[in-house]
């Protein structure tokens, strides 16, 4: 029995390594190349200023999230990882928008908390008995509130409501982090042989878009914008 459970955690082990591994990776991608692009004016002027291009990104990025999703099961390891890799300079992309609108200081606070948020519930969602299960039909409601909520921000300048859309936010991205690193636990002892690797890059990018997702929310609340 004792063997048992020691092969199942060594194998809980390795896949997580490799999920924050991706995660970690994709990160610093985006971080890298945001910097990138807003340092760079002719950059900013082809891919910030230029609405067609800018919105082709987005569209790019969601196809690129639904695809991944979609094919996990079928999708070739090497492939999975160049998607995400490709999603995540995408990314860094269309949030070097965010280099420009907000201080330096602040963005690297609102990184350090979004750490430390992040990481305490992706350990609490980790090692918690409680199954969280129950939890995600209850931030799957809170997202789709977000994304309706927004597209209503869109056209209907409020404050007050981009107030409440961020702390929603905040809310459902601090919740999704547990309850999807307590999922990826439980994908790793069930996983198919030979798919490990796809499934990684994919769990590294359900626990990247939590990351991203709250560090912008964060941001919007907390953030010091530039005069």
């Amino acid at each position: 029995m004792r063997a048992g459970v020691n092969v199942s955690d060594e194998r809980v082990g390795a896949f997580l390594s490799r999920v924050y591994g991706w995660m970690f990776a994709g990160l610093l991608i985006t971080a890298v190349t945001a910097f990138v692009v807003a340092s760079s004016p002719e950059l900013i002027a082809l891919v910030i200023l230029n609405r067609l291009v800018f919105w082709a990104l987005i569209i790019a990025q969601l196809g690129l999230v639904f695809y991944l999703s979609a094919r996990v099961e079928k999708i070739a390891p090497v492939t999975a990882a160049g998607l995400f890799v490709l999603y995540s300079a995408l990314t860094g992309v269309t949030s070097s928008v965010i280099l420009l609108a907000y201080t330096g200081a602040s963005i690297v606070s609102t990184f350090v908390i979004t750490a430390g948020m992040f990481g305490t519930m992706a350990v609490f969602g980790t090692v918690t008995k409680r199954s969280l299960a129950g939890w995600g039909q209850f931030l799957f409601m809170g997202l789709i509130g977000i994304i309706i909520a927004s597209i209503v921000g869109f056209f209907v300048q409020s404050d007050a409501m981009q107030f409440v859309i961020s702390v929603v936010g905040v809310v459902v991205f601090t919740g999704l982090t547990a309850y999807d690193a307590q999922r990826l636990k439980h994908m790793a002892v069930a996983l198919p042989d030979g798919r490990v690797g796809a499934y990684a890059v994919v769990g590294a990018l359900s626990l990247y878009l939590d990351f991203i997702n709250l560090f912008f929310f964060l941001l919007r609340l907390t953030g010091g914008r530039r005069d």
